[in-house]
């Protein structure tokens, strides 16, 4: 376990879910650094706290104390807030997914920038009509992760913005709030409709929340995945990892009979692939927030199909398509497949085969690989 040092204590924490070996801390230098610009600014934490985009918990767990309002699009990171919370004694606190409603007045704004842009913007409007003249706002991240863009969305939105110097590589925005702004609502969802080329869903509406990848076009990943989708005898199957639910929609109109499970850590990908789903099939279906499919029954899926990211914020990593597989395995009837959607470089059939103890190559190009591994 590793202690984060701050003006309002020591706290042990961790991410979700927990792995040492991953080496991965629940905070960096941006958290350290907003936290400290508060104590030495003389910040007063009277009012309403929002806390937007907070990884781990790091920033809401030092400030409970204060009462903060969290606000987050990640399972995964709500999840470890309440668990740190509880494993440093804090009060409980409010938390929030991005599909809640947001406090009606917010007296401090912090901001974890988050790696989508588009989710920030789709934030902070959400939030702007919430901030007043005299609301602290104070963003923070690593300097790989602010850009110009970042800082003229602040500036756009809530008011006039600058930046401070760097300090081990984090970045704090420091905005001023102008409540003479035009309140511009949100421009998401977006919405388009599949190309010719995208097997069953071709022709097909999709929906997009903020933050949900490749959100305004098909990616080729997808596409090629989507051309390639079982036709056998599936009853219960799972898109795990849905993102906006393209691929379990096709799933659906494929199998017309089957009952669908869409999963994601993500409440916007979660809520995006509800509408695309509601908008094209009429399966029987239930869309899930979860820690892939920890909370899933045993042997309660004939097919799982999946696309596993690759990296956690800013760092690259395996652990959750291993998460994933193992999942599968055990999720996954006997005779039931997992198909998995990848990078060729990325090597899951290595993975798959340790796993499953076997995988065949069902299609691939130049750039994917699609494979197939069945629960014996």
């Amino acid at each position: 376990m590793e202690h984060l040092g701050t003006p309002w204590g020591e706290f042990e924490l961790v991410r979700h879910p927990h792995d040492e070996r991953s080496g991965l801390r629940a905070w960096d230098a941006a958290d350290e650094y907003l936290l400290r610009h508060l104590a030495e600014t003389g910040w007063d934490p009277a009012g309403t706290l929002v806390v937007l985009g907070d990884r781990w918990g790091a920033l809401t767990t030092a400030l409970a104390g204060h009462g903060p309002v969290q606000i987050t699009d990640s399972f995964l990171g709500r999840t470890a807030t309440a668990e740190n919370l509880e494993r440093n004694g804090r009060p409980p606190v409010t938390l929030l997914t991005t599909r809640d409603t947001p406090p009606g007045r917010i007296d401090t704004l912090l901001v974890r920038v988050p790696k989508s842009l588009s989710l920030l913007e789709d934030q902070l409007r959400r939030l702007a009509p919430a901030v007043h003249a005299g609301t602290v706002i104070v963003g923070t991240g690593m300097v790989k992760e602010i850009h110009t863009s970042t800082l003229n969305l602040f500036e756009t939105i809530l008011g006039p913005t600058r930046t401070s110097l760097a300090v081990r590589k984090a970045r704090l925005i420091l905005c001023e709030p102008d409540p003479s702004l035009p309140r511009v609502p949100s421009p998401w969802p977006l919405r388009y409709d599949l190309p010719p080329d995208a097997g069953a869903a071709a022709g097909r509406p999709v929906v997009n929340h903020a933050g949900i990848f490749s959100a305004d076009h098909l990616d080729i990943g997808t596409r090629f995945l989507l051309r390639h989708l079982p036709r056998g005898d599936f009853g219960r199957v799972i898109d795990l990892g849905c993102g906006n639910g393209v691929v379990g929609m096709a799933a659906a109109l494929l199998h017309p009979d089957a009952e669908l499970l869409f999963v994601d850590e993500s409440y916007q990908a979660v809520a995006s692939a509800e509408e695309t789903f509601r908008a094209n099939a009429t399966n029987r279906a239930e869309f899930r927030a979860a820690n892939a499919l920890t909370d899933a029954e045993p042997r309660s899926a004939d097919l799982v199909l999946n696309n596993p990211p690759f990296h956690s914020h800013q760092a690259t990593t395996d652990a959750t398509a291993w998460q994933m597989f193992t999942g599968a395995r055990r999720t996954l009837d006997r005779g039931g497949e997992l198909w998995v959607i990848g990078n060729r470089h990325l090597g899951y059939h290595v993975k798959l085969r340790r796993i499953f103890g076997n995988c065949t190559t069902v299609a691939s190009n130049p750039k994917f690989v699609l494979l197939r591994a069945v629960r014996r």
